[in-house]
């Protein structure tokens, strides 16, 4: 069936819950709770597609997908009742009609991912989506050092779970981490956020770049060791993946990636 029209929707998700973004038979997975509102709203069968997929337990806070669709005649009714469907672990925050060459997938300039690690002695009953590090305090100068060496153009086979992707190479525009302390009373909180940016992300390749920072800082190891690592494209001389829980979408760019950069406020 033809549709006359082509929209867009950005929205977010806890993902904790789902098997991943990409829809697998008979598992939960967000393009699949997606799919089952839209189709219920519209009364059609909508098949959506999605920048790009993340894995089980990868959560996202701007993701994008697109869908084709009859003409929607109340945006903000549509999209009032579209998050009244779905779950409380998924919401749309945008719906808008695009030309019908964008492709949320294949429009897409850039990516962010953001790592988050609560540096502590003691885990938080509020850190569920937060990777939880008390071996020792990360050095962020020393960590920053290391993710410098990731910057540019490189094959990252030595980051990537799945040995028969055909794709290795990827531009990384930016790579840093970051220290954030709160303080409630007599409770400090010490956050490292790891934030990532490039024009492609390889199978597991932030939660392995996160697994051999950590895995350096542990073992207190020259920071030079991540160049050692990436020159190596052997995955079986990386680090173990870290947990998926600490790991965030935080952007999907379709417009100038230097741009954006400029824009970071942390």
């Amino acid at each position: 069936m033809a549709f006359s029209k082509r929209y867009i929707i950005g929205f977010e998700f806890l993902g904790d819950g789902f098997c991943g973004s990409q829809k697998q038979p008979d598992k939960r997975t967000v393009q699949g709770e997606l799919e089952k509102a839209l189709c219920t709203l519209t009364k059609d069968k909508i098949n959506i597609i999605i920048s790009g997929r993340t894995d089980a337990g990868v959560s996202a806070q701007y993701q994008i997908a697109h869908f084709d669709a009859n003409e929607i005649d109340n945006i903000e009714k549509f999209l009032y009742h579209l998050n009244c469907i779905l779950p409380s672990d998924i919401k749309v925050f945008e719906l808008k009609e695009v030309k019908p060459d964008f492709h949320a997938q294949k429009s897409a300039k850039y990516k962010h991912y953001r790592y988050t690690i609560v540096n502590n002695r003691v885990a938080s009953v509020f850190s569920s989506c937060y990777l939880f590090y008390p071996y020792r305090p990360l050095d962020v100068k020393r960590m920053n050092e290391a993710l410098s060496y990731l910057t540019g153009c490189h094959d990252f086979s030595a980051f990537k779970s799945k040995s028969d992707n055909p794709y290795s190479d990827c531009e990384i525009y930016y790579a840093k981490a970051h220290k954030k302390t709160t303080e409630h009373f007599e409770k400090k909180q010490d956050f490292i956020f790891i934030d990532i940016i490039g024009n492609r992300f390889l199978y597991n390749m932030v939660r392995t770049i996160a697994g051999e920072l950590l895995f350096i800082e542990r073992n207190n190891l020259k920071p030079s060791k991540m160049k050692e690592v990436l020159d190596l494209k052997d995955r079986t001389k990386t680090a173990d993946v870290s947990d998926a829980k600490g790991l965030c979408l935080w952007y999907v760019g379709y417009d100038d990636v230097y741009e954006y950069i400029k824009k970071l406020n942390f």
